[in-house]
């Protein structure tokens, strides 16, 4: 297939996740002999605050650690769309994009031309401020990639589109891989971003709190932290590592006993199903994993044996606790929740699924190769 795929940044990662999963899916469709090339606005958020925070190296550290991989920079008032799109099979456009362009795509599909269009949504507005969305434009759309199933029916039963398909995040495997460490020093790591007051309690609750109670040896990476957060993390002597590139995250994980995973209060609430990337990715790392409150209500994971769950402060306490003191118990739970990642949930799982999608749809040179992945739950009303 010829594909063209819209995104927010692949180059940029700071404060935005979906990079994780853009790369591995690119890759994984690549090294199917899938031409791609990804678009990307010319100096967009992500990017720009990148820049501003650790300059032209951290973009020419992404280039060396993804070879493979490059942009199309855009802007809007030069981007010949028609020309770009000609012979094209599929389009991809994720939420993260500017309205005119959604719009300035739906026309053209509308138009009649050959391509399938497909709208990927990873985000939880579309439940909490749906008047974000550009919902008019997707009439013209093939359907909605959704990263979780009730994302993926808000859709239907909304009527924004006529057909929706689940499709979950992933972990790049050739990234996020076991790192044999001859000792783990640290005892816990979080590595997330503080995040415009979605989960301010909780990171107190569930991070702060057991650390500075155990008195633990740990760390936080992430961006957008504010004066009092800092304070916080000093208070708890927590060392603050600011941002990390995501594909440094593996070597970091090796230096700990144990990760946290705290979702915002949106998905722990209201999206019950929709892990962050950060659980595929940590799983996928072998390091012992312990969650906040969040419904795996699509079971992509067995709760207790990939990952403990503590429904408190004072849970999660001796959770870490346990992980730090028994690491025969700490290696069972990494090993398990690693296998399940390796057996469901890599990005080559959901280029397989994306392939699949693609011959639903009769996208041209989808081919009919076997697919090794979970069924996708594709739905339409």
């Amino acid at each position: 297939m010829r594909i063209a795929m819209f995104y927010h940044s692949l180059v940029s990662d700071w404060n935005h996740g979906n990079a994780h999963f853009l790369r591995g899916i690119v890759r994984a469709l690549l090294e199917r002999g899938h031409e791609i090339d990804v678009y990307e606005q010319e100096n967009g958020w992500s990017l720009r605050h990148l820049l501003q925070d650790r300059g032209q190296q951290a973009v020419d550290e992404f280039h060396s650690a993804y070879p493979q991989l490059e942009s199309v920079l855009y802007t809007l008032e030069d981007l010949d769309l028609e020309s770009e799109l000609v012979d094209r099979d599929l389009v991809i456009v994720h939420e993260w994009n500017d309205p005119a362009l959604v719009a300035s795509l739906a026309k053209i599909r509308a138009s009649g031309a050959g391509f399938r269009l497909l709208f990927h949504d990873t985000h939880h507005r579309s439940l909490t401020n749906p008047n974000e969305l550009p919902v008019r434009a997707l009439e013209s759309f093939d359907g909605v990639l959704a990263y979780g199933c009730v994302i993926r029916d808000l859709y239907l039963y909304e009527g924004w589109t006529a057909r929706a398909w689940t499709w979950h995040e992933a972990a790049d495997t050739r990234v996020f891989r076991a790192i044999q460490q001859p000792a783990r020093d640290g005892d816990v790591v979080w590595i997330g971003n503080w995040g415009d007051g979605e989960r301010d309690w909780e990171l107190r609750e569930f991070f702060l709190r057991p650390v500075q109670k155990l008195r633990l040896q740990a760390e936080a990476f992430g961006v957008r932290y504010p004066p009092e957060a800092l304070v916080d993390l000093d208070r708890a002597k927590i060392r603050f590592g600011g941002w990390v590139p995501n594909f440094g995250v593996p070597e970091i994980f090796s230096r700990f006993k144990a990760t946290v995973h705290i979702p915002r209060r949106a998905y722990a609430q209201s999206l019950p199903g929709i892990p962050t990337i950060r659980v595929f990715e940590a799983l996928a790392c072998g390091i012992p994993l312990v969650c906040a409150p969040w419904e795996d209500a699509e079971g992509l994971f067995s709760p207790g044996q990939d990952y403990l769950v503590a429904r408190n402060s004072a849970e999660m306490a001796q959770c870490l606790n346990a992980l730090k003191k028994d690491r025969e118990f700490a290696d069972r739970l990494a090993s398990h929740g690693r296998r399940t990642v390796l057996a469901r949930h890599t990005c080559e799982h959901r280029a397989d699924e994306l392939l699949e999608i693609c011959r639903e749809l009769d996208v041209a040179g989808a081919g009919r190769e076997s697919v090794r992945s979970q069924p996708i739950h594709a739905v339409s009303p």
